[in-house]
């Protein structure tokens, strides 16, 4: 398969056709190659307008709405910008191509693997890969001027909001489990995060935001 060619047809036939005009975003797309991003097995269906499934159960954003999201997101240079379960890394690359000062937090230490090894000699700019629980962001170096959460979610934790900087945005696909989900932008002032409904979206669930399961009698 050529991947570059690949490349382009994705941009062309799935993401320009859905709203997606921010050139900045268009361009990382067209320039970071999302078959390195997924098992080998799976590189000829990286550039499909589906998920791909990753180890340990997660999956690879469909490309369309992860473009929506990241244009939702609106990352400028030089911002702080916290990826929440960046699984094998392919949207946090494309937010440090964008220029941002990236930290990819995700907790399976198999997927950090394949973000390392998929993230090795791309210069893609400032992004650094970190291990921790996701539920409770990366203090170390909040605030962040965005928070992108990869994946869908059923409420925003108090302990990520809280990581924002003052102005900060913060986007995700609010959902119970894996059915139909909102995708949401927040913005933080005075100390508060404000929601505001964008469009539908329908992604795969994370397990660690889930509740756990409750006791039957």
């Amino acid at each position: 398969m050529d991947y570059a060619e690949a490349r382009l047809r994705m941009v062309d036939g799935q993401i320009r056709p859905n709203r997606v005009t921010e050139l900045r975003l268009l361009e990382a797309l067209r320039s970071v190659p999302r078959e390195a991003f997924v098992p080998a097995a799976a590189a000829s269906r990286a550039y499909a307008d589906e998920e791909v499934p990753l180890p340990g159960g997660r999956a690879l954003m469909q490309p369309m709405l992860l473009a929506r999201l990241l244009q939702l997101a609106a990352v400028r240079p030089d911002e702080r910008v916290l990826v929440v379960c960046a699984g094998s890394g392919y949207g946090a690359a494309l937010v440090a191509r964008l220029g941002a000062r990236v930290v990819a937090l995700e907790a399976d230490a198999g997927l950090r693997a394949l973000a390392t090894k998929a993230l090795a000699g791309l210069g893609v700019g400032s992004l650094r890969i970190e291990a921790g629980d996701p539920t409770q962001g990366y203090a170390a170096a909040a605030p962040f001027d965005v928070i992108l959460v990869e994946g869908a979610i059923p409420a925003v934790p108090e302990s990520l909001s809280a990581q924002l900087a003052e102005g900060g945005r913060l986007v995700a696909v609010l959902a119970e489990g894996r059915g139909q989900g909102v995708a949401m932008l927040g913005r933080r002032q005075g100390g508060n995060l404000t929601l505001t409904a964008e469009f539908d979206a329908t992604v795969a669930a994370l397990p660690a935001f889930q509740p756990a399961p409750g006791f039957v009698f």
